[in-house]
């Protein structure tokens, strides 16, 4: 006769800490994976939005779309598209944001969204069907082109804007990219140019840079331009880009203007300056 073997519970409790271990040296990577993996399914899909404004254009005598008469006029790149991906609102959304903020203390789901929340388009607009869209990415509000009589439109004077994707620069002027709100037409510093205090913060709708300043990829966002290609940017990078035909891509909140890493709100000070 042989006693049968089996684990003492030392053996026991050592398996369990080695698994354990094993588990906090790897969940960090696995979630690293995940993400790297979300970041390269939303570029994909802002080359298919990429895609669309290029055929929109050719459609329309090289021309973006108006900017203006639709009701929405931050969103107006959600209702003069909503024909042609209307069969696919997926795309409206980063993997990194699927879903609406929760409630406000009154009850109200917020419109806007954040760093890792939708924000809510709703129905309407002239010439519009469907609508009531939850979205995480933003237009920029300089392409657009408005009628000859038109000499601004939320406050941006017309002659800043870009127009057509057939424009030199045409690689530095963002089109669509990550964002918090439907759109936005940044400036160089100021309440429409100047970075958020916190991650996330919503102030109101005309904080045009805010919007846009996301830490949704790990220090970046991702942008379609106008030649159609897509980026990974810097969040500091983003005063880099040429938002509209006269933009300084030297201004304040670059290096090249002066700005140095403790100018920039706390959370944003580690992140590579540009």
């Amino acid at each position: 006769m042989h006693k049968p073997k089996a684990f003492t519970l030392i053996e026991l409790l050592v398996v369990i800490a080695i698994i354990a271990l094993l588990m906090a040296i790897l969940m960090p990577a696995l979630a690293r994976a995940r993400n790297q993996a979300r970041t390269v399914t939303c570029q994909a899909l802002l080359k298919q939005w990429g895609i669309i404004w290029s055929m929109y254009c050719q459609d329309n005598d090289g021309y973006f779309s108006s900017g203006i008469g639709v009701g929405w006029n931050r969103g107006e790149w959600i209702i003069c598209l909503r024909s042609l991906y209307r069969t696919k609102t997926n795309i409206l959304k980063c993997p990194m944001a699927v879903k609406r903020l929760p409630p406000l203390p009154n009850g109200n789901l917020p419109e806007y969204g954040g760093p890792f929340n939708t924000y809510f388009m709703p129905l309407g607009g002239k010439s519009s069907t469907g609508g009531g869209e939850e979205i995480s990415y933003g237009g920029n509000n300089w392409i657009y082109h408005p009628p000859a009589n038109v000499q601004n439109i939320q406050n941006r004077p017309t002659e800043l804007n870009w127009r057509t994707p057939n424009a030199k620069g045409a690689s530095l002027a963002p089109v669509l990219g990550d964002a918090m709100w439907r759109g936005g037409g940044p400036y160089e510093n100021g309440t429409r140019g100047d970075p958020p205090e916190y991650n996330g913060q919503w102030v109101d709708y005309n904080r045009e840079m805010k919007h846009f300043v996301i830490n949704r990829h790990n220090g970046f966002v991702n942008h379609v331009f106008m030649d159609w290609s897509v980026r990974k940017m810097g969040l500091k990078e983003l005063w880099k880009l040429k938002w509209h035909k006269e933009y300084n891509t030297n201004g304040p909140w670059t290096t090249a203007g002066g700005c140095v890493a403790s100018d920039w709100p706390q959370w944003m000070r580690s992140f590579k300056e540009y």
